[in-house]
């Protein structure tokens, strides 16, 4: 019987897994793991009462223990809360520092869930290792989630192909809806549980009393970039991305506006009116870090840049240092620094890199 190791988050979806795993008759062994610590945040809201709550951590951990009871499978734990402040939230807040929007899950997926996860699981005699993400593997290939909706592909982008070696995703060819399903005729602990938001190490905490224990506040001018008129006041560069249009805290005006960029020696951050405003629209960024997946280097492929958005058509030209110019000729809406571009042919995941530069009319963005 070939020993299958599943990385249990305390949701529903490795939950389903799991079980689908134990019914196509593998040895199947739960394997929980502790990334942050989360004492880190007691303080940060200057809530007394915070620490005389579960955090949620733990009680993913309880929800993990339970499920893995109901299904009839052990369970270990693991601690990787040097590791992942090492390799992820240590990047997380220089990607910040530097006036860019990072994807700190990506991250996760590449220096924890599939390496240091893997090693472990392998101490434990997995033939596999297993996880709850909306992704299918056939053929050596990775493919989309069947549920568009979920399909979580973007944030395996950064993984090799040796990574994804021995790898099983039981909920790829499933719909949520399904998933559910599944879960509340097995009587799950976590049939209803919430689906997790937002970064994992802030959790339901508010992004800005989070982020401002480790990286201080430089409050600064809110600038019209068509009029240069000094609109109001940000709190720091840091709480705001391109494309934003919430949490402005600009009182007067009932247009919509938007962030459209970041100037970090003057510390202004740019807005302008309108969603369909030129000052968000680019039609081509340079990428690095570019990381493939497949072993097509096409010229002519879709891109996503960022998680839920569509596809688009793109061309790609290669570089002598690696990096690649991505094309996008009708143009783009919010393409953002920072984030990951991913490349798709059809339902295949081919790769991507970290969005480094972004251009209109090959002229990088003077404001982002």
């Amino acid at each position: 019987m070939k020993k299958v190791v599943i990385g249990m988050s305390g949701g529903v979806d490795s939950s389903v897994a799991a079980i689908l795993l134990k019914e196509q008759g593998y040895d199947v062994i739960g394997l929980f793991m502790r990334n942050w610590d989360a004492s880190l945040n007691n303080d940060i809201l200057g809530n007394p009462t915070l620490n005389n709550q579960i955090c949620p951590q733990e009680q993913d951990y309880n929800d993990t223990l339970k499920v893995c009871e109901e299904i009839g499978i052990p369970l270990h734990r693991v601690d990787f809360v040097k590791e992942y402040w090492d390799y992820v939230f240590t990047y997380f807040l220089d990607e910040l520092k530097a006036g860019r929007t990072p994807n700190p899950d990506i991250m996760c997926n590449k220096y924890i869930k599939f390496d240091m996860f893997v090693k472990e699981a392998e101490k434990l005699g997995a033939d596999y290792i297993a996880t709850g993400h909306y992704a299918r593997i056939k053929n050596g290939k990775l493919l989309r989630g069947v549920d568009r909706n979920k399909d979580q592909t973007y944030f395996l982008s950064q993984l090799s192909k040796k990574q994804l070696e021995n790898v099983l995703f039981p909920i790829g060819d499933l719909e949520k809806s399904e998933v559910r399903k599944i879960a509340e005729q097995n009587h799950l602990t976590t049939a209803k549980k919430k689906d997790s938001t937002g970064i994992c190490f802030i959790g339901e905490r508010h992004f800005k009393d989070f982020l401002k224990n480790y990286l201080p506040n430089i409050p600064g001018q809110i600038v019209n970039i068509e009029t240069n008129e000094v609109l109001g006041e940000h709190i720091g560069l840091m709480y705001y991305t391109i494309g934003q249009r919430k949490g402005l805290n600009i009182g007067g005006s009932t247009d919509k506006l938007f962030v459209v960029g970041k100037d970090l020696e003057k510390n202004i951050l740019y807005v302008a009116y309108g969603e369909d405003n030129p000052y968000l629209i680019s039609t081509e960024c340079l990428v690095d870090q570019v990381n493939w997946i497949s072993t097509e280097y096409p010229t002519q492929c879709s891109a996503k840049f960022r998680y839920r958005q569509k596809d688009n058509e793109v061309e790609l030209e290669y570089l002598d240092d690696g990096n690649i110019v991505v094309h996008y000729q009708n143009g783009v809406k919010s393409v953002t620094p920072g984030q990951a571009c991913v490349f798709y042919l059809g339902e295949e995941c081919l790769g991507g890199g970290i969005i480094k530069e972004v251009r209109k009319n090959h002229k990088k963005l003077w404001y982002l």
